[in-house]
């Protein structure tokens, strides 16, 4: 078994240390399958009705950009959304810490309960923690509310979910562009190992195995394509 992290003095002082980051994984996923799934239902779909590879390029791109744009402000919107329930919850936490300090501390005490302290040692870390405004509201924040401890970035997700969506999206594409020799089989292929890699690459942050994740994303992606296929073929002379 691979271990995740060292656990000398010197390696938990620097991890524990270093300021909290906010993680982009699900970002880059969401954006990567989203833009393969549907530049390939695309072109799976232009094919099946028989029309040319002007279109499927023309379709493609309008849909690589447009697509992976609206992805991008509807992800930036969500975030800042969250981050502003967030500001208001905290002004709601200071504002009743002032008001009623004794009740905000039953708050406290009792998440703590819950976290398995008791008796004196309960009464203590209580009393340690409401010494500290900022802790106190942090942690009824994550505790109460079930707030994320770090604040994500909205532009930066926005433009990991584009770049993910921008550069899974043109894959399917690329034997069109250049021409290629039974260019919808190598979009197959080409599109095929991008749902697989990005499965495999998820498999990194679970417990599943590497070819299990491959291969789940691989269906997903699979079954948009067959029915976008299927869907065109009905509208081919």
């Amino acid at each position: 078994m691979t271990r995740e992290h060292g656990h000398s003095e010197v390696e938990i002082a620097a991890r524990i240390g270093a300021p909290p980051s906010a993680a982009y994984l699900r970002d880059t996923v969401y954006g990567a399958i989203d833009g393969a799934v549907t530049t390939f239902a695309i072109v799976a779909g232009v094919v099946g009705a028989g029309l040319s590879t002007r279109v499927i390029i023309a379709l493609g791109i309008a849909n690589v950009l447009a697509d992976g744009f609206s992805m991008a402000a509807a992800n930036y919107s969500g975030i800042k959304a969250e981050l502003d329930n967030a500001k208001r919850l905290r002004a709601v936490e200071e504002r009743h810490i002032d008001e009623v300090p004794d009740g905000e501390k039953r708050e406290l005490k009792e998440i703590l309960a819950r976290k398995g302290l008791s008796g004196r040692l309960l009464d203590e870390a209580t009393d340690t923690i409401a010494q500290n405004r900022d802790a106190w509201i942090q942690l009824m924040l994550v505790d109460e509310y079930g707030l994320s401890p770090v604040d994500p970035h909205p532009m930066r997700a926005a433009l990991v979910t584009f770049g993910a969506f921008l550069l899974a999206g043109l894959v399917p594409l690329v034997p069109f562009i250049m021409a290629t020799d039974a260019a919808f089989a190598w979009s197959l292929g080409l599109t095929g190992g991008v749902f697989f890699a990005v499965g495999a690459l998820k498999s990194v942050w679970s417990t599943a195995p590497w070819w299990r994740s491959g291969l789940e994303t691989l269906a997903i992606g699979g079954i948009a394509a067959a029915i976008a296929f299927y869907v065109g073929s009905l509208f081919h002379e």
